[in-house]
Order: C-alpha cells, then structure tokens, then sequence
C-alpha cells in the first residue's frame, strides 16, 4: 500500500523520482502516489511525461526494426543513404549499414532529425553494433564528369561493396536506381527502417568530417560551418576567391558567371 507522506524530505524524493532509471520508476510512482506535497504530486508528474516519453521512443525504434525485417525479410539486409547530393563542394558520399537483430541502438533516427552531438554518439554506436559499415566517396571532378545520377548509382555500389557482404535485400531511401542487386527503395526510409537510419547517420558524420578537414585545407570558404552547400557566405566566397578543386564546377553556375580555379 503506498504510503501517505514519505519520511523523506520533499526535495530529497523529488531528487530520487527525477533520476531513478527507466526500470524503477513505476515502483517509486507507486510509492509516492499518495504523497499530499506539492513538491513530490509535481516530481511525479514530471516522471510520468518521461517515462511516456521513453515507452514511445522505444516503441518508435522497436517499428523501426521490425519495418526493416518486414521489407528486407529474413536474410542479410543492408541499408543505404546519401549525404551531399546537393552541396556544391565536396564529395557525394553513400554509406551502407548491416545491423543486427539485437541489440537495438536506441535512439536511431533520420539523421536530419538529431543534433551533431547526438549523431556523433550515435554513430559510434552503430559502429559498435553493426555487423558491417561500407562507405564511398564519389569526388567533386567525377561528379562533374559524369553526373549526379550515375555518381549515385557508383557510390551505392561502391558503398554496398565495402561492406565485403552479399545482401539479399538492399534497403536504400529514395526513389530507384538499380544500382545493385536486390535493390528495394523506401521513400523517408530514412526515418522509418532502421538499417536505413543508421546508414543516414553514419553517413553525415562521416562526410562532416570530411568537411572540417577541407575547411582547414581551404580556408574562408565556410566548408566546415556550410558542410559544402549554398551558404550566403559560401558563395560570396568563391565570387571573391573563385572555386577550389573541391568545388563541383558544373553546380556553381546558378550563382557565379566566371569562375577561376585554383
């Protein structure tokens, strides 16, 4: 039976309700359910809304699992995503994921949806738990020479190939390309299949990494705040420095009439 008022001081219940663990908040709610002081009814309000919060999180990614085996079946499933397809400098770069059944990663999302700090954790996550990672770039002179849609299909294949496995089914976000074998496109995969997210994740830190790096090699060309899209600063720097080779020529005509490289 729960008791009326605790013998512990309000702030010190308040303290235990604010940082007890997901496993033991419904016996402290049941504990305190009672309690008449202000302070403990607003702590265990406040606990409740978390711990909603945690069961549709886990919910969110248990549907994210569960989408991944449904569309890629019971074999060896990749999934795959891309970063950079519109930026004007820097690569395209396509990451391919292989996760397991368990353990999940809790937290995997559309990497759009998550902060810097979160996707970095993340993404050490995933490459602790993934049974396979492949990564490719495609450079800025390869996608000026051949185009974005063949770079993709290059990238994707070069992606699903590093991973050094045979999947039966590559689950990839977009819309088609018949890049590889056994392909099946999920429109926002991104943000529904769980392979597909975490390639998403690894995929943007990876290449905003890469950015950082470029930045220091180019300096003034904002590459490490812009990650290589259309900033306003970004693109008042190429008017006055002109383009680098990191610079997709052929994406920089929209907003510069002549350009001198480096």
């Amino acid at each position: 039976m729960a008791n009326m008022t605790s013998s512990h001081p309000a702030s010190q219940v308040a303290a235990e309700l604010a940082s007890a663990p997901p496993d033991q908040i419904e016996g402290l709610l049941e504990r305190y359910r009672d309690d008449p002081r202000a302070q403990v009814r607003k702590a265990c309000e406040r606990v409740r809304r978390r711990l909603d919060r945690e069961r549709a999180e886990r919910e969110r990614v248990e549907g994210m699992y569960a989408r991944m085996r449904e569309l890629g079946g019971a074999g060896v499933v990749v999934g795959v995503d891309e970063v950079g397809r519109g930026s004007v400098a820097g690569p395209l770069t396509v990451c391919a994921v292989c996760l397991p059944d368990e353990p999940r990663i809790w937290g995997v999302n559309d990497s759009k949806q998550l902060s810097p700090a979160r996707r970095e954790m993340l993404a050490v996550r995933i490459a602790e738990t993934a049974r396979a990672i492949g990564i490719c770039h495609i450079p800025p002179e390869r996608i000026d020479a051949i185009g974005m849609a063949r770079s993709l299909r290059e990238a994707v294949a070069g992606a699903v190939a590093d991973t050094g496995l045979a999947p039966d089914c590559v689950l990839m976000d977009g819309n088609p390309l018949g890049a590889v074998p056994n392909e099946r496109d999920v429109v926002h995969g991104d943000a529904t299949v769980a392979c597909i997210a975490a390639a998403s994740i690894v995929a943007k830190v990876t290449r905003d990494e890469l950015m950082v790096e470029l930045d220091a090699e180019y300096p003034g060309y904002h590459l490490a705040r812009s990650k290589g899209y259309a900033s306003p600063e970004h693109i008042q720097a190429i008017r006055e420095r002109g383009l680098t080779p990191v610079h997709r020529v052929s994406f920089c005509g929209n907003f510069l009439e002549t350009a001198r490289l480096f």
